[in-house]
């Protein structure tokens, strides 16, 4: 320690080659202003980052640099130290030093924090060793191990308190100080950082008989949950209705609103929505952030035969692109990436969303009022006559939008949409049932792309096995063919769920002479998807089935994704 008392953050940086002299002088006035620590300081001046820093602290102190979400703390080094002290320093102890059971090893964002090493010392009665890593890491790893801990200790403290606070249906919002240290405000604000640091894409809140579930859906699947006392839901509700623009008044109709957090010196943009149900209030909240649907198309992972056909797609001066697929399949992010490709200075691109998910610089975005009667089909009127050149429909939901749309199309424009269908010739069958005429949609239709997100083996834990009959029976092989296959076990780095990530599967269909002719003709589904896979276009079983044999996914999600009747 008496090592790490000779050195300063900023030299260390500066020796490191991160930062220069100069950007360390204009980063320390900036904390000065703003009373930051000077790592964050630097991170948000777009200087350095965070990994970085870390390891410029692992080679200039000589400490090691640990990666806290590939290691098991056990039971015992948590009970150590108290949350509340090691979200204070951004540190957590994670393991004795080998062969000295009186060293605590402990993760430190910031190793040369002497504060922190004292007084995690006293409180253990240990001599501290630092370690360095991530905040981030460090964040995530207090919320895996001590959130529950934590959030019952708050539970319990509303409680104790509950007498002497207003009631949920009183509740005034207010920038004191006493109201963001009250005990309900810090549990939803746990609630919701702890969903983003775990990748989440949704929190659900559910009322049950006796106790609340609070749920969160990873990589599109719901994980079991935690628990908490069933008189902890009306202030719950009530303060997710202030910070999110709701009615707190209103309990007996369904309500929607958007919350705006921080959370790592990352905006993140929370769609709330609120269900009555038998038991109370339910609430489920969607987690966005732009950087998530602002993806480059390169990076949606389609294999070089599939980009191919993605661009003779998008190379069309008009007609309608449609995306499809059910709630979660990615559909957003595929439509933002193709309009990111698309937007020039010399395209004028008008966009219709409910809600806007993500603003574009350079595109014109409006957002659905039913209230003010702007609904689809009357805005998509509207901005015909703003001399568009790109439409975008944030989804085709009836017969009138769906109109419209596709005379957009045929007149010059280029139009893009998603619909809810489950494979490409699929959007062929329900714009038609929608009472779209079959030679409007013949010469409208640019291409459709069907697409799913299928779950990433997690490759430390992923074993390799004989497949089954009936598992060869779904990979459409003769049970007398050998083939091995890799199943999900579950091991730290994934949280025990064995898949970490996940990848499209897409369905391409460029709409050809023949395809065209065939939907003038009011042809089935069958001689289409004959004539599309004729001309190259994989079905969506097909891909699966290939990720499956690569040992990228694993056979539960074929079946979970549902690509195909058969299974």
């Amino acid at each position: 320690m008496e090592f790490y008392n000779k050195k300063r953050l900023g030299d260390i940086l500066i020796s490191a080659g991160i930062i220069s002299e100069e950007q360390l002088m204009q980063a320390l006035k900036r904390q000065k202003e703003y009373g930051q620590k000077l790592g964050e300081t630097l991170i948000d001046l777009g200087f350095t980052n965070e990994m970085e820093i870390a390891n410029a602290l692992h080679g200039q102190l000589n400490c090691d640099l640990v990666i806290l979400s590939e290691r098991r703390i056990e039971p015992d080094i948590i009970k150590l130290v108290g949350e509340e002290l090691l979200r204070k320093h951004l540190a957590i102890p994670f393991e004795f030093k080998k062969g000295y059971a009186n060293i605590l090893r402990v993760a430190m964002a910031n190793p040369l924090d002497i504060i922190a090493s004292d007084d995690i010392a006293i409180v253990t009665n240990l001599q501290i060793e630092p370690a360095v890593s991530t905040p981030t890491d460090i964040a995530a790893a207090i919320d895996k191990y001590y959130g529950n801990i934590e959030a019952l200790k708050v539970a319990e403290r509303y409680n104790q308190e509950r007498d002497n606070l207003v009631k949920a249906d009183q509740v005034q919002e207010s920038d004191s100080e006493d109201v963001e240290n009250a005990p309900i405000v810090i549990l939803v604000r746990s609630i919701i950082e702890q969903g983003i640091r775990q990748r989440a894409s949704d929190i659900h809140i559910e009322p049950m008989q006796n106790d609340i579930r609070v749920r969160y859906r990873i990589d599109g699947v719901l994980n079991k949950g935690r628990r908490y006392n069933a008189n902890l839901m009306a202030a719950i509700i009530a303060r997710i209705k202030i910070i999110g623009g709701m009615d707190i008044s209103e309990k007996r109709k369904p309500q929607d609103g958007r919350i705006s957090i921080q959370v790592n010196r990352v905006d993140y943009d929370i769609r709330t929505s609120i269900l009555p149900t038998v038991y109370g209030e339910k609430v489920v909240m969607r987690i966005a952030t732009k950087s998530g649907y602002m993806r480059s198309k390169t990076e949606l992972g389609m294999t070089e035969k599939e980009m191919s056909r993605f661009d003779r797609i998008i190379s069309n001066p008009h007609g309608i692109i449609l995306i499809t697929g059910p709630t979660g399949s990615g559909k957003s992010t595929t439509l933002y990436s193709l309009l990111s490709y698309l937007n020039r200075d010399s395209v004028n691109i008008v966009t219709i969303e409910d809600p806007v998910e993500a603003h574009i610089d350079g595109i014109n975005q409006v957002q659905v009022n039913e209230k003010a009667n702007l609904t689809f089909a009357n805005t998509l009127r509207s901005i015909l006559r703003q001399d568009p050149d790109i439409i975008m429909i944030g989804e085709i939901r009836d017969t009138e939008t769906a109109e419209i749309a596709v005379k957009a199309s045929i007149t010059g424009h280029l139009v893009a949409s998603t619909l809810h269908t489950n494979s490409a010739v699929g959007a062929v069958t329900r714009l038609a049932d929608m009472g779209v005429e079959p030679y409007l949609l013949a010469e409208a239709m640019a291409g459709v792309v069907a697409q799913r997100l299928v779950r990433k083996l997690c490759p430390d834990c992923k074993r390799l096995r004989e497949a089954t009959d009936l598992e060869k029976h779904a990979l459409g092989l003769d049970s007398s063919q050998s083939i091995h296959i890799y199943e999900a076990c579950g091991c730290v780095k994934c949280g025990d769920t064995g898949y970490n990530g996940r990848i499209g599967v897409y369905e391409i269909m460029p709409t050809s002479l023949r395809i065209r002719e065939a939907i003038r003709m009011r042809s089935s589904l069958d001689v289409i998807t004959e004539i599309a896979e004729l001309e190259g276009m994989k079905p969506l079983k097909t891909r699966v089935i290939e990720l499956i044999k690569e040992g990228i996914t694993s056979i539960e999600e074929i079946l979970r994704v549902s690509v195909d009747d058969e299974y």
